[in-house]
C-alpha cells in the first residue's frame, strides 16, 4: 500500500482533500462533492465522488468542437465493475428516473482524495483494493481514467467498463432521436466514433473493447431539475472495454478527440503530475508564495484551470479566462478582476501580458466587451465596469513585471478608454463635467456586475452614478497619470481629473454614518441600500475616501453583509433580502444581487480591513474559512455564490474565477504587506 494519501505529494501538491468511507458511502455527502478538470482550450472533465452525474455538464470529455467554446459532451461515462473469481461487483452509480440509485458502487468507496487536482478513488472489496485515476492532457481534448491493484493479489481480478458516449450542446440534454454514428473498430482495443465535426477515438490500454451498442435511457439529473430545468438525458454505450488489472502497471481508458493520443498511461500520467508540480514552483518565484500552505498551494492549482488559449490571427498566443465552470464563457469584467490572482499571485506574469494584449485587440470606444460570443455573434459590450478593472489589471501587471515594453504598447489603450469616458460613449456612460464623476445606464440594460436580467427586465438596474464604477474611476485616473509619469508624459489632465472627482466622490458619504450610498443621482434620488459594492472604495490602490470614512465602510459591510464566505449582495435586514438561492431560472435570476454571498468580495473585505485598520495578519484572518471551503461542493476550487443565511450553502458555478483570484490575491498582497 501506498503512504497516507493525504500527506503532500513528493513534488509538493496538496493532498489535503480526503473523505473516508462516512462521506463516500454516504451519497448525499458523495453527490454534494464534485471533481472539475480542465485542459487550457476550453474543455473539462467533471462528476461527483460518488460517480454518479448529477448535473448535464458532468462526463469525461467535454470539448470545444467548432468554436473556441462551442463546448460539446463527447464521453460521458465508464462504468466499471469489477469482476474477481466469478463474481460481478459493480464499482460504479447511476441515478434513474423514479428517484432510482442502482447499482451503488460507491459503497465500495474506501477513500477519495485530490492529489492536487487529479481526483482518485480507492475502492475495497474484501482483500482486492484497487485504486481509480482520471486526468486530462494539458493542452489536449484528451481524457484518462486508470486503474490498478494496490497489494498483490493472487486472485484473477478483472474490470469491465461500459463505455458512454453522446454528442450533444454541454448546456443541454440529449435529443430524443438520439444520435446514431458509425462506430469502427480499428483494432480490437479502440473503437473509433465518427460524426461531420469530430473522430472520437476510445482506446482500451491493457485490454480490448467488446461490441455492444445500446442506449441507456432515463438518466435522473436532480441539480438541474433543482435549477428549474430539464432533468432526464440518455446516453449511447458503443462498447465494454475489458481490462486486466495488476498491481504492475496501469490499465484503462483514453478518451480523445486529437488526431493521436498517447496510449502511455505512465508516462501520460507523468506529465500531469511534472505540470502541476512546475506551477507551484513558477509560483515560488513571488517570495510571498514560498511557504504558503497547502490550501493556497491547491488555489494556485485551482487558478491554472480558468486560463485555456485564446489565439488570434495577429496572437497566436492569445489567452483569456473562463469566468466560471461549467456554464460560463471568458467575460471581460470576470477576467479583469480575476487577472491578478490567477496570474500574478502565482508568478505567472507572462500569462498576465498574453491576457492583457489579447483584450487590447477588442477594445472599442474605450470599451471592453462583457462577454466573448460563442458562435461569431457581434461582441457584447454591455458593461461600465470592465475597462476600468482593465486599468487596474495593467497596473498590477506593471507593477510587480516592471515591463516597460509593455506598459508603453498598452498605454495608448489606456487613454482612449479615459478619453471616451471624459466625452462619453455607449449606454449613457460619460463624466458628469460638475463632479467628474461617471454616470451610466440606460432603460433595459443591465451595466454593472450586478447584472441580472430576465426577459428585459433588469433587476438592480442601478442607473445613476454607482459607487463602485467611481470609485474604480478615480483609481484608473491615478494609475495612467502615474504611468504617463513613467513614460516621460504629462500627466497633469489625469490628475486634475482625479481631484475632481476626489471632491465630486464625497457626495456618496452618508451623514447618518451609513457608509456610502450605492447610487446617487439615479431616477429616484440617491439609492441607501447596503450593498457590498462600497468597499472597492477602500480595498482598491487609490481611494478618494479620508481613514475615518474607510473604517466607517468596513464597519458597515462588516455588520450587516460578512460572512465566512465573502459578503452579502444586500443587508439582512431589507425587506428584498432573499436568504437562499433556488428554484427556476427566473426565481434564480431574480434574487442573484438580492442577497446571496459572493465568494470574490471576501478578498476585497480583507483588502479593506487592511486598508482601514493597518494589521495584515488581523486581515489575512478573514480568508482562512475558505479552507474548509476546499473541501466541499467543486473540491479545491472556490464557488460562485452561497445562500446569504448561514449555514451559507454553496450554490451557483462550483468553480468560479474570481472567486479563486480574489482570495489569492488578497492572500500574496497581505503577506507582501508584512
Amino acid at each position: 500500500m501506498e503512504a497516507d494519501a493525504a500527506s503532500p505529494a513528493s513534488d509538493g501538491r496538496p493532498c489535503f482533500i480526503r473523505f473516508g468511507r462516512a462521506v463516500c458511502g454516504d451519497l448525499s455527502q458523495a453527490e454534494r462533492r464534485e471533481w472539475w478538470l480542465a485542459n487550457g482550450l476550453g474543455g473539462y472533465a467533471a462528476g461527483t465522488v460518488a460517480g454518479t452525474l448529477t448535473r448535464c455538464y458532468h462526463g469525461l470529455l467535454i470539448a470545444p468542437v467548432g468554436t473556441t467554446l462551442e463546448r460539446r459532451l463527447l464521453m460521458a461515462k465508464a462504468d466499471a465493475t469489477l469482476l474477481v473469481d466469478g463474481r460481478e461487483i459493480p464499482l460504479f452509480a447511476n441515478r434513474w428516473s423514479g428517484e432510482v440509485v442502482d447499482p451503488r458502487g460507491y459503497v465500495h468507496l474506501e477513500a477519495f482524495w485530490l492529489e492536487g487536482r487529479m481526483p482518485v478513488w480507492r475502492f475495497a472489496v474484501g482483500d482486492v483494493v484497487l485504486e481509480q485515476r482520471i486526468w486530462m492532457e494539458p493542452e489536449a481534448n484528451t481524457t484518462y481514467v486508470a486503474y490498478r491493484l494496490l497489494g498483490n493479489s493472487k486472485r484473477d481480478v478483472r474490470l469491465r467498463a461500459r463505455l458512454l458516449v453522446n454528442d450533444r450542446d454541454h448546456h443541454a440534454i440529449t435529443r430524443p432521436e438520439g444520435f446514431t454514428p458509425p462506430v469502427e473498430a480499428p483494432t480490437p482495443a479502440a473503437r473509433l466514433i465518427q460524426t461531420s465535426e469530430f473522430s472520437l477515438r476510445i482506446s482500451a490500454v491493457a485490454g480490448e473493447i467488446e461490441d455492444r451498442m445500446v442506449w441507456f435511457e432515463n438518466f435522473d439529473l436532480p441539480l438541474e431539475r433543482e435549477r428549474g430545468l430539464a432533468d432526464r438525458d440518455r446516453h449511447l454505450c458503443v462498447g465494454e472495454a475489458v481490462l486486466d488489472l495488476n498491481a504492475e502497471a496501469w490499465c484503462g481508458i483514453v478518451a480523445s478527440v486529437e488526431h493521436e493520443a498517447s496510449l502511455d498511461l505512465e508516462a501520460a500520467l507523468g506529465r500531469f503530475r511534472a505540470r502541476e508540480a512546475d506551477l507551484l514552483v513558477q509560483s515560488r518565484k513571488v517570495p510571498e508564495l514560498r511557504r504558503a500552505p497547502a490550501w493556497v498551494n491547491q488555489l494556485v492549482l485551482a487558478a491554472d484551470s480558468f486560463i485555456f488559449a485564446r489565439p488570434l490571427s495577429d496572437l497566436p498566443e492569445g489567452q483569456s479566462v473562463i469566468a466560471g465552470y461549467p456554464w460560463f464563457g471568458d467575460w471581460g469584467r470576470d477576467t479583469m478582476i480575476a487577472l491578478p490572482g490567477l496570474t500574478l499571485a502565482t508568478g505567472r506574469w507572462e500569462v498576465a501580458r498574453r491576457i492583457l494584449l489579447t483584450f487590447a485587440r477588442f477594445i472599442d470606444q474605450g470599451m471592453l466587451p462583457n462577454q466573448f460570443p460563442v458562435s461569431g455573434e457581434a461582441l457584447c459590450y454591455n458593461t461600465v465596469d470592465a475597462a476600468l478593472w482593465y486599468v487596474e489589471a495593467s497596473r498590477a501587471y506593471v507593477e510587480h513585471s516592471a515591463d516597460m515594453e509593455t506598459l508603453a504598447r498598452l498605454f495608448p489603450v489606456l487613454q482612449e478608454i479615459v478619453a471616451w469616458h471624459v466625452s462619453g460613449t455607449r449606454y449613457g456612460i460619460a463624466m458628469d463635467r460638475d463632479d467628474g464623476l461617471l454616470k451610466a445606464g440606460e432603460p433595459g440594460l443591465q451595466l454593472t456586475w450586478m447584472d441580472a436580467k430576465v426577459d428585459g427586465w433588469v433587476i438592480t438596474p442601478r442607473i445613476g452614478k454607482p459607487v463602485e464604477i467611481n470609485a474604480l474611476w478615480y483609481n484608473a485616473l491615478l494609475v495612467v497619470a502615474d504611468f504617463a509619469r513613467q513614460l516621460g508624459q504629462p500627466s497633469d489632465f489625469y490628475q486634475e481629473l482625479a481631484a475632481r472627482t476626489q471632491s465630486g466622490f464625497q457626495r456618496f458619504v452618508r451623514l447618518d454614518d451609513g457608509g456610502l450610498f450605492d447610487v446617487i443621482d439615479g431616477s429616484d434620488g440617491e439609492d441607501a441600500h447596503i450593498r457590498p459594492n462600497q468597499i472597492f472604495a477602500v480595498s482598491l490602490p487609490h481611494v478618494p475616501l479620508d481613514l475615518a470614512t474607510k473604517q466607517a465602510v468596513l464597519r458597515i459591510c462588516g455588520r450587516d453583509l460578512l460572512t465566512s464566505y465573502g459578503l452579502r449582495s444586500l443587508a439582512v435586514d431589507h425587506h428584498e433580502f432573499c436568504p437562499h438561492y433556488s428554484g427556476g431560472v427566473l426565481e434564480r435570476d431574480s434574487n442573484y444581487h438580492q442577497g446571496p454571498v459572493w465568494g470574490w468580495l471576501l478578498g476585497h473585505y480583507a483588502l479593506a480591513a487592511y486598508r482601514a485598520h493597518g494589521d495584515s495578519a488581523e486581515a489575512r484572518r478573514w480568508l482562512h474559512p475558505i479552507r474548509d471551503h476546499l473541501l466541499d461542493a467543486g473540491l479545491g476550487t472556490i464557488s460562485e455564490i452561497f445562500d446569504g443565511a448561514p449555514p451559507h450553502r454553496p450554490r451557483g458555478a462550483p468553480a468560479q474565477a474570481w472567486s479563486v483570484a480574489g482570495i489569492l490575491e488578497a492572500w500574496w498582497r497581505l503577506r507582501l504587506s508584512n
